[in-house]
Order: structure tokens, then sequence, then C-alpha cells
């Protein structure tokens, strides 16, 4: 893979927490009233060893306003280290907010929300959908852009602050759920091998390099650096510890890392003597290519103690990545 500087990162999508005032069926990483949360000073290194520049950065959950104080707390140290350089984004179920609060979050730096609870899943349903709309009014936040910024070029708002919205729908929530979380413990994750999520926004093509389509994204699951938002079982870091533009830098050189970027997890076990017609095989009997994703990151790919250790180095020996 051509030599790239990632201290410059399109997108970058941080689950600060996973504490929420709801506990949807489809919860992809089991948010809740008892969801998982990490400390102030473990957000605040994690902001220290984000790249120098990006142009977007999601805040999501869980629910944010559910860690209201948290939230302030890292939306003021984003702006202290940016100043105003990165287009901050908070996805939020709406239920929480008022207009004191979105009075502050304009205040400290918000430029985009997203309402992602518009269906018969979340506790509302949509009910304040309107409500929402005449608040986001009243403050002169423009509501052109109501679609998901999904599209290469369309994914930064235009204007100083928008607002728009979904839900977790057949046809959108990226086409169905992760079997992940809340999801696959009720049985709603997507029983359909065919479909790549990794080869979609938010899965794990162009995490490295971004693609014609899709700007280049990471997520960060609490501290967990992932090429994807569902993760995949192996983060490719710990983003309490490490830089993130270091950990892209190494797991640039790994083959397996560059068949997710290329949104190929079947092709995964190449390197390792692992055909792509035997992970089509197991993705059809798992049902799922994420499960394809999970099994052989937890049964063949035995490498990333080592993996850090020789910066990324992949040797074939012994049919495992050391």
């Amino acid at each position: 893979m051509t030599s790239k500087d990632y201290n410059h990162i399109e997108s970058v999508y941080w689950v600060f927490t996973q504490l929420c005032n709801d506990e949807c069926d489809h919860c992809y990483n089991s948010s809740g009233p008892r969801g998982e949360r990490i400390p102030e000073e473990d957000c605040m290194a994690i902001i220290d060893n984000l790249p120098d520049s990006m142009d977007r950065l999601i805040l999501s959950g869980g629910e944010p306003l559910a860690d209201k104080k948290l939230l302030y707390k890292i939306l003021d140290r984003l702006q202290e280290r940016y100043q105003g350089r990165v287009q901050i984004m908070l996805q939020t179920n709406g239920d929480l907010l008022n207009e004191k609060i979105l009075d502050t979050l304009l205040q400290k730096g918000v430029t985009r929300f997203d309402i992602a609870s518009i269906d018969r899943y979340h506790k509302y349903a949509g009910a304040r959908l309107m409500e929402l709309a005449d608040l986001f009014a009243s403050r002169g936040v423009n509501g052109e852009d109501k679609d998901p910024l999904v599209e290469k070029d369309t994914y930064l708002t235009k204007h100083k602050a928008s607002w728009g919205y979904w839900g977790a729908t057949i046809d959108m929530w990226l086409g169905g759920n992760w079997a992940r979380g809340r999801a696959f413990e009720k049985g709603l994750w997507k029983e359909d091998p065919d479909h790549n999520f990794c080869a979609i926004l938010s899965g794990g093509k162009g995490f490295l390099t971004g693609s014609e389509d899709i700007p280049q994204e990471i997520s960060i699951q609490l501290w967990k650096i992932n090429p994807c938002c569902p993760g995949t079982k192996i983060p490719l870091g710990d983003a309490r510890t490490e830089k993130v533009a270091d950990v892209l830098q190494r797991v640039s050189k790994s083959e397996i890392w560059q068949k997710i970027n290329e949104g190929n997890p079947l092709a995964l076990g190449e390197s390792m003597g692992i055909p792509e017609d035997f992970a089509k095989e197991r993705t059809a009997q798992l049902k799922n290519i994420c499960l394809w994703c999970d099994e052989f990151f937890e049964k063949h790919y035995q490498g990333e103690a080592l993996e850090r250790n020789c910066g990324g180095c992949a040797q074939k020996n012994t049919g495992s990545t050391v």
C-alpha cells in the first residue's frame, strides 16, 4: 500500500459512551441505562491521540446527551485543540434535546445534528420529529440536508449548522442490523450472507485510503480503534495510549487489514493460505459476513501482539500471521 500521512483523516466516528436513556432491541453495542462508560481522563487522552487534522468528527453513543457533562467537556477540549477547524457532528436520538441544551451545543461548536431515532424501535418512534424541527428552526439550524451525509460529495454539511434524521428501517440503517450486541441477542441481525457490510460507509472499506464514493472513516468504540462501526474482534489499537495516525500507519502494512480496506473480508485469509471459497462457504453457513470476520480473527488470526512488535509485518509460517 502506498505511503500515506494518517495525521489527516476525512472522518472519525467516536462512540464515547454506551450510556443511553433508551434500551432498543436493535442496538448493536448494547447501549442502555447500564451501558459501558469510560472516564473523563480516558476521553481527554483519546482527544490528544486523534489525528492533527480531520474533516469531521462524529460523536455518538449510546446517547451522548445521557452523558451530558462528559459530552460538554469533550466539546470544550475539541475546541481547545482544533480551534473550529473540524466539523463536529452529534448523533443523538433527540429525546433529551431542549432549547437550553441546543444553545449550549451550538455555543460549544457542534455543526451538525443527526436524529437517528425516527423508527419503530426507539422509545418515541419518531413522535418528536416535528417538535425537534421547530426547535432547530427557532435557532436557525438549517434543515435542507435532512438525509444522512454519507455520499463522498456531501458528507460535510455546507451550512454553519444543520440537522437531519433517519432511523432503523429495512432500507436504511446500513440496510439491516449488524450481528452485534442486543440486535444479535434479539435475532434482529441481517441474515443475508450476500450482503457485504464491509463495502459500504461505516463498514471497513476505505478506512485506510478512502475510495471513490466513500470517505476515509475509522470508528472508535469507547477506546477501541476499528476499521468499521461494528468493530473487528481484534481492534486496530487503543486510542487511550496510541496515536491514531501511528496505529493506521502500522496496520497499513498488513495484507490482512488491506483486505478490510478493500471492503473484501472474504479475502482476509489469503495471505495465510485460507482461500476465498472457504470464506464464502463459512459466510453462507453463518449467514452474515461480519460473523465470518469474527471467526477469522478468533480462530485464524494470531498475530496482533507480535505484529505490534515487528511494525505491522506479516510473516507466513505455520499458517498464521505473526
